[in-house]
């Protein structure tokens, strides 16, 4: 697409790696109403399996694309996020759908100068799209209304997908660590002056991600990272409670389930 003179207010970045049979409808989601202010990037891996056909396909609603072998998911977003020339950045990638156009405005629509975070619910969804619930709903951890880097000792409590912040303040992802993103967001809400909720769903987001196939190592990587920002004690008493709000939880949906 041709450059647009109006600042852009928003960029939206789609990660993706062979997963052609996921990307254009995410690139549909993103583009189903256009908004001037929103740039669109796309890092794709270096795909083998016709995912470059469909950004060919879908160019003329791709701002910029880059295809090239990367070190994975961290390193593509920080790819994406130095592309970036929007005010603030959010991250939708392959298989995830923005929930409607009207979310897209009141998210357009809450950018003022004052604000460095905007966050919001996700819903999760199956491979057949079918809604499986918020991510408050399935998890313990429940979506703050005043959010605060401090919210996360327990760990992520605002999905990924369900969080946009302002580019100036966002830093580079930590590499080779499962969860980058928990303290990604703590580094964001640290340097941040003030965080908005904006009621509804952002995303329809497709569960699984590498931190849920190779969850023991994403355990131990937010385990470094939750001690790193809030003490040795404070961390294991706070995973500690995780275990057991885990298990009740578990328990609760269980018999939810039966009855």
């Amino acid at each position: 697409m041709e450059p647009d003179s109006e600042p852009r207010k928003l960029t939206i970045v789609t990660v993706v790696f062979n997963a052609a049979d996921l990307l254009e409808a995410t690139i549909r989601s993103v583009r189903k109403t256009e908004f001037p202010q929103i740039e669109y990037i796309v890092i794709d891996g270096g795909s083998q399996d016709g995912t470059l056909d469909i950004i060919h396909d879908n160019s003329d609603s791709i701002d910029i694309w880059i295809s090239d072998r990367d070190k994975g998911l961290y390193d593509a977003m920080n790819k994406g996020l130095h592309l970036a020339s929007g005010e603030f950045i959010w991250f939708v990638n392959a298989g995830d759908h923005i929930a409607s156009s009207e979310i897209l405005q009141k998210i357009l629509s809450s950018i003022s100068s004052e604000i460095d975070v905007i966050y919001g619910e996700v819903m999760i969804v199956d491979e057949n799209r079918k809604e499986l619930g918020t991510r408050s709903e399935l998890s313990t951890q429940k979506l703050p209304m005043h959010l605060s880097w401090r919210d996360f000792r327990f760990g992520m409590c605002v999905s990924h997908q369900g969080f946009i912040v302002r580019k100036e303040i966002a830093p580079d992802y930590k590499l080779n660590n499962l969860s980058a993103d928990v303290e990604w967001c703590i580094e964001c809400l640290k340097a941040s002056r003030k965080n908005t909720l904006i009621p509804g769903i952002f995303v329809n987001y497709l569960a699984g991600g590498v931190s849920k196939k190779k969850w023991k190592k994403s355990i131990i990587d937010r385990y470094v990272i939750l001690k790193k920002h809030f003490g040795l004690i404070p961390n294991i008493i706070a995973h500690l409670i995780i275990l057991v709000r885990a298990f009740f939880h578990k328990l609760f949906r269980m018999n939810k389930i039966t009855y």
